[in-house]
This record gives C-alpha cells, structure tokens and sequence, in this order.
C-alpha cells in the first residue's frame, strides 16, 4: 500500500506517462495539421462525451474502492479474531501447566494461519511461513492439502477436540473456540471470494476504450478554440481521465502483490507480534514503510 502523498502521485505518473506521452504527441499532430491545412475539424460533442465518461469511471472507482475497503475490512476482522483466540486459549489454559503445549500450538497455529492465506492470495509457498512459526510437522501437515490456511484451522479445532476427549476442559469450552474458528473462516471465505471474482469484464474493459477514444477525439475539439496552446490544455485534460482510469485498475485487486495492495505482511506482522507476546515470547518490531510502500 502507498503512504504519503509524493509516493501516490510519483507511482501514478510512473504507470501513465506511456499513454500520456502519445496523448502528447497526438495532441501535437493534430495543431500541425490544423494550423498547415485548410481542413476544418468537425464539432464533436465532447462536452456530453466527457460528462457520461466521467460518471462511468466514477462507478468503476467506486465498485473497486468498496472491493479494496472490503478485503481491508475482512483482514481487520481477522486481526481482532486472532487476538481473541489467543486470549481463549490463554484463559482456558490458566496456571495450569499441563496445558501450556495445547495454548502454545494454538497461537502459533493462528499467528502462521494468517500467514498462509496472506500467501495463498498472493499466489506464493506458505510452507515456510507455516514451519518458521507452528514447526514443521504442522507445516507439512497442511500443505499437503491444497488450502494449507483452513488445514490450520483444522488442526486448532482437532487439538481442542482431543482436550475434550482427555477431560481436560468441557465442550462449552470447545464451543467457544469454534465460534472464534467460524469467524476466521467466514473471514477467509471472504477474501477468497474477491480474490477469485473479477470485476466484471465491461467494468475493466469499457472504461480503458472510451476513455482511449475520449483522448483522441478531445484535441481535434479543442483545437479550434484553444490554437497552439491545444496540446497542454487536451493533454491536462487527458491526464485526468487517465489518472481516474488508473486508481480503478490499482483498488480492483487488493492481493494482486503489487504496491496497491492491502497491507497484508504489515497486518500479519501486527498479528504476529500480538500473538507471540500472548505468549510470553520475542516479537518482531512492527513493518515500516520502504521508500513510500507499506506490503
């Protein structure tokens, strides 16, 4: 994710000077042509053009912002989930230390849970994820199913189910744990689903043809009322709209791994520190941001 204005703006022109700069130079060859030629340009209803493109864009946005907010909404959710597991766990245990290895796997298992789905999502190995932080046997365990992330859940709700079954805390206890365990669930079902959901095809395919189509038809507009000074005043014009086009493209996919995304090692890592130090043990410091860019 992006922090800071600078950085916003600097990856923004980084991703559109390509189309900009032809906008330019299409914008320069149309005042050629119109100052070297008797060719009168045509009156083209920009005006209308522009004012329907600009609310087709807004939708768009707006559909991929509440996509975007959505996946950060459902990883706040897990965050506040997985320190309430934590605290289950600890409480159920209390001072007895015949249990601490049942509270230990638990949180671990959580903390490397978040880890495995930030890395399903992103399409990368959570096997070492697992192993650095629940051990390899855990690790092994789930990756041999193809959703290591809800095998961990599994194997949280197994270690409970085995505590019943040796009397060592009663199913009203159990209950509570699975409601949290339904929660992470739900909130990985969530996630899930806008990872595998595009948007739809004309909400991705549409707007970047008009808006193409609105950049060429602009200057030959233009041209007549705003002379030599065209290719400014249509290129500004055009950087809006692509800019627009381009802040849609970015809040679409949330877990695309690209400078966009949701945060989701700075949460795991928030998720992680929390849980270790329920523990007792050493956390690591918190993710800051590298040259503008929170992962």
């Amino acid at each position: 994710m992006l922090v800071g204005t600078s950085a916003r703006a600097r990856q923004v022109l980084i991703e559109i000077w390509r189309p900009l700069a032809l906008l330019f130079v299409w914008d320069v060859a149309v005042t050629v042509f119109h100052f070297y030629t008797a060719f009168k340009e045509p009156a083209l209803p920009t005006a209308l053009f522009g004012t329907v493109l600009a609310l087709f864009l807004g939708f768009r946005t707006n559909a991929a912002y509440a996509r975007w907010w959505e996946a950060r909404t459902l990883w706040g959710s897990l965050i506040n989930t997985s320190r309430s597991l934590a605290r289950v766990a600890r409480s159920l245990v209390g001072p007895r230390t015949d249990l601490a290895s049942l509270r230990d796997a638990v949180v671990l298992r959580q903390a490397a849970f978040a880890q495995a789905l930030r890395c399903q999502l992103r399409g990368k190995d959570p096997a070492s994820e697992i192993a650095r932080l629940a051990g390899e046997p855990a690790a092994t365990a789930a990756t041999a199913r193809k959703n290591p992330a809800n095998a961990l859940l599994e194997q949280i709700s197994e270690l409970y189910a085995e505590a019943v079954a040796q009397g060592a805390i009663d199913t009203i206890q159990q209950a509570t744990v699975e409601r949290l365990l339904i929660d992470l669930s739900n909130a990985q079902g969530g996630m899930e689903r806008i990872r595998n959901t595009p948007l739809p095809n004309g909400f991705r395919f549409f707007p970047s043809l008009f808006t193409r189509i609105f950049c060429i038809l602009l200057p030959i507009a233009l041209v007549e009322s705003l002379g030599i000074a065209t290719p400014i005043g249509s290129t500004l014009v055009g950087l809006i709209f692509l800019v627009v086009l381009s802040i849609g493209s970015d809040l679409a996919d949330p877990f695309a791994n690209t400078v966009h995304d949701v945060p989701l090692e700075a949460m795991c890592r928030t998720i992680e520190i929390d849980l270790l130090e329920a523990l007792g043990r050493e956390a690591p410091d918190p993710l800051q941001p590298v040259r503008g860019i929170l992962w």
